[in-house]
């Protein structure tokens, strides 16, 4: 994340805002080119490194215009639609120069997985990166609004992150079947397709968390709060004796004087020692 905030404070300036709008116009311009009649301009479009080393370098660039096939047009518009909403919201929560990196450098991983694969089995061209990307969108989106509900068919809602977690399950079938069909360059773009998501998620979770500091400090803390109510506090209430949760170490007072009352343990103290927030900082420390 330190990472990322100097990159864009560096960089920020030059980022793409409502990048989802230009993403829209390129599969648009895939869509008219998929169904020109009389000219296959898709095949002098499409990444092809065998081409490019002849001197055909522009594919380098428009092998990102997805130009199909797209099936159902009706459908089509769905998933542009779809991945608009998505992407605009993630620009939303990540800002215009977070986004773009995400969505740049997934297409950047993609055209390295093609060369290297080119240069190792002579395929090429295989891959539809912005397609593969939106794919990855989701994941993302379901990272960030797992609860976001979708209605599935308009009629059944569904969270989220379980619709990400059924696209997960797909991904892993499709590399298997690409395994079991020995088609292992599918694979390499397949996982590599997957790598921004990948880095933004374990980049961007809390480690802290799961640290052994942390869980110390959490089994101290839960320590000192049986040890507190095991020993329980005795105090008089209307004639009769009752346990609290609370006593201050100090004046004596409890809960059951005053439910407006706080209190908290000192972390300077040698033992369990709880206080009212007006002893809390003017107690003597106690030291054993």
């Amino acid at each position: 994340m330190k990472l990322l905030n100097k990159l864009e404070r560096r960089f920020g300036r030059y980022a793409i805002p409502n990048l989802m709008k230009y993403i829209v116009v390129l599969f648009l311009a895939g869509l008219v080119i998929g169904y020109m009649p009389t000219v296959n301009l898709a095949s002098l479009l499409n990444l092809d490194f065998t081409m490019v080393m002849k001197g055909q370098v522009w594919r380098l660039i428009t092998f990102i215009i997805p130009t199909g096939p797209f099936g159902n047009i009706l459908f089509f518009a769905i998933t542009t639609y779809f991945y608009y909403i998505i992407g605009n919201a993630l620009e939303n929560n990540w800002g215009a120069f977070r986004f773009n990196l995400y969505f740049f450098s997934g297409i950047l991983f993609n055209l390295i997985s093609d060369l290297i694969i080119y240069l190792i089995t002579g395929v090429t061209g295989f891959s539809s990166p912005i397609s593969l990307i939106c794919g990855t969108l989701f994941f993302a989106f379901a990272a960030v609004y797992p609860n976001t509900q979708f209605m599935m068919y308009f009629l059944i809602p569904i969270k989220a992150k379980y619709l990400a977690w059924f696209q997960g399950a797909l991904y892993i079938y499709n590399v298997f079947i690409y395994i079991v069909n020995r088609q292992y360059f599918l694979v390499v773009a397949l996982v590599v397709s997957l790598a921004n998501f990948l880095i933004f998620f374990f980049a961007t979770r809390n480690y802290r968390k799961v640290s052994p500091g942390e869980y110390k400090r959490k089994a101290t803390y839960r320590r000192q709060m049986n040890d507190a109510k095991n020993q329980g506090n005795v105090a008089q209430f209307n004639g009769r004796s009752v346990i609290t949760r609370h006593k201050c170490a100090v004046c004596g007072r409890t809960e059951m004087d005053n439910d407006q009352l706080e209190f908290r343990f000192c972390s300077k103290c040698d033992g369990n020692y709880e206080y009212c927030m007006e002893h809390l900082f003017t107690h003597e420390h106690v030291h054993k």
